[in-house]
């Protein structure tokens, strides 16, 4: 039986995480935690892995914890900053690390199709990201967003910071050849849409996911979880987890 503690569980992932593990005939909730809290009972002896969502000030302490108790991680938590991701490469170092800005199966696969899409077209193909989410989400673009902005770029072999145009207000001149742009809805309780515009003279394709429930993303990180478990050190993505890396 794997045992899941759990970060952020009062969040709203957190409690779809547990909703899903509800019945669930081989995976049980371990410890559970909220962003802030003491986590020097997490240890090997309650858990088999760690699944973090609760916020980017939380994510040093849950680093060090699961590093200290020498177990799996997978971090679901948004609005990562450089130091963060310098932070998570240090704990890969020890511990076997899955990151993601976005745990549904359905974007991992969206994401390996705009990175194909983005290598194969060149960049009189201009690239478009736009999501939507419910009203409460405190980050913009989202995770996911800036993931597929980061594979599209690796489509490329640019950059993403290079090349990325997050923000357009008033006269802006001409978009930039090779640009990739982003543009962030929010409103009502939308789960998570997401759609990449692949745009030319005189045709367009457009590539995208609509999340209609939280089930989705909580079963992914279910699935990454089991998956970690019993990997080398290493930093781990989800199409590591589909196999399409």
């Amino acid at each position: 039986m794997t045992r899941i503690a759990l970060i952020g569980a009062r969040g709203r992932m957190g409690q779809a995480i547990a909703l899903a593990l509800d019945g669930s005939p081989d995976c049980i909730l371990g410890p559970l935690f909220d962003a802030g809290d003491d986590l020097s009972g997490l240890s090997s002896a309650n858990a088999d892995v760690v699944v973090d969502f609760s916020n980017p000030a939380a994510l040093p302490a849950v680093i060090d914890a699961a590093v200290r108790a020498g177990l799996p991680l997978v971090i679901g938590t948004t609005g990562l900053e450089p130091d963060h991701h310098a932070a998570i490469d240090r704990a890969a170092a020890t511990i076997p690390v899955l990151q993601t800005g976005n745990t549904s199966l359905g974007v991992t696969l969206l994401a390996h199709l705009v990175q194909e899409a983005a290598a194969r077209l060149g960049t009189d193909w201009d690239i478009e990201i736009v999501e939507m989410h419910h009203r409460h989400k405190v980050d913009a673009p989202s995770g996911t967003a800036l993931l597929l902005g980061q594979v599209a770029a690796a489509g490329r072999g640019v950059d993403l910071a290079t090349v990325a145009d997050r923000g357009r207000d008033g006269v802006t001149g001409a978009r930039r050849e090779g640009a990739i742009g982003f543009a962030s809805l929010r409103g009502g309780s939308v789960a998570g849409d997401h759609n990449v515009i692949f745009a030319a003279e005189g045709e367009r394709i457009e590539l995208g996911h609509r999340a209609e429930s939280r089930a989705i993303f909580a079963r992914g990180a279910v699935k990454a979880a089991r998956w970690l478990i019993g990997r080398a050190p290493g930093r781990y993505a989800m199409p590591d987890v589909l196999g399409i890396s």
